[in-house]
């Protein structure tokens, strides 16, 4: 079978509402939590989660910022990522990114003090699809 490309994989991507981010800790475990995909639809390789700039997770970022995010989607349908990660802190940004349900976990939106946003570049992107499996291309410059 042809390997997927990225907007057929972006495509399948786009129901998926959580994805599990890892990230190495001081001990060298991987610590993984689910972070809210933020109906992102135009999957090109770039991933944005919103967060606290005090958590653990942001402190793992900043002393290793080589991630994994994977995604689980229906009829068997996974992709698993391996990327960079930044943290940002640029307000225009975060409009860019922000979608209303934030607003549950930010009260006061963009303005609410400590809060982040993490940018995961992919460098690497494999997928699943029943008996279909293969890594996609990224755009140029984020592979490797």
């Amino acid at each position: 079978m042809p390997q997927k490309s990225l907007s057929e994989v972006a495509k399948k991507m786009r129901d998926i509402d959580i994805a599990m981010l890892s990230t190495h800790t001081d001990g060298g475990a991987i610590a993984a939590r689910p972070m809210s995909n933020n109906g992102e639809v135009d999957y090109d390789g770039d991933s944005y989660y919103f967060t606290w700039e005090k958590s653990r997770m942001v402190d793992d970022i900043r002393k290793n910022s080589k991630v994994g995010l994977s995604f689980q989607g229906k009829k068997a349908f996974s992709v698993a990522v391996e990327g960079e990660a930044d943290v940002i802190k640029d307000k225009e940004a975060f409009k860019e990114h922000w979608t209303p349900d934030l607003d549950d976990w930010f009260k006061d939106g963009i303005d609410t003090k400590g809060v982040v946003m993490i940018k995961v570049s992919a460098v690497r992107a494999h997928y699943w699809d029943g008996e279909d499996e293969g890594e996609v291309k990224l755009p140029s410059g984020k592979r490797h």
